[in-house]
């Protein structure tokens, strides 16, 4: 059911200071991502700060796990990269190959227990844009980042949502 006006301005005021370190922990790292990559990664940004979401308000979801984070993004990043190998110049050859980045993404999230949703997404904009060293290190340091300030800073986050 849905929280009243009056709880979520109850919780806003008990908890503004959570609120406001793990907003400014998620504008950080979506910082670290934008020095690496231009907006024509939009997809793999998009996906970082999805999961910088998850890490700041969701901190006891078992997707925001450092071991679900960075496999999880090892995983897209291999799938879209071995996807992105795949001729596509035509349209439905296209659709194919990022279809099939998103979904063995997601089955071998599946089977080595890194489940992380926005990883699905990492793995769609490298099918994209193709693999590259600015991709590489811009995805791996995000998700380093996001997972020691999650381990480390842990017992200080609260659930948000």
């Amino acid at each position: 059911m849905k929280r009243s006006v009056i709880k979520m301005v109850e919780e806003f005021r008990l908890f503004w200071k959570n609120y406001v370190f793990q907003s400014l922990f998620a504008t950080f790292t979506t910082f670290i991502v934008l020095l690496f990559l231009s907006l024509q990664y939009a997809v793999i940004i998009a996906s970082i700060a999805s999961t910088a979401f998850i890490v700041f308000a969701m901190p006891k979801s078992i997707t925001a796990k450092p071991r679900n984070i960075i496999g999880g993004h090892l995983v897209g990043l291999f799938f879209g990269s071995l996807c992105a190998l795949i001729p596509h110049h035509l349209f439905l050859p296209s659709i194919i190959a990022y279809s099939f980045a998103v979904g063995f993404s997601i089955f071998i999230m599946v089977i080595t227990d890194t489940e992380h949703p926005p990883a699905s997404g990492t793995a769609l904009g490298v099918a994209i844009t193709g693999p590259s060293l600015n991709i590489t290190i811009a995805v791996i340091t995000s998700v380093i980042i996001l997972s020691l300030v999650h381990y480390f800073f842990k017992p200080f986050l609260k659930d948000l949502t």
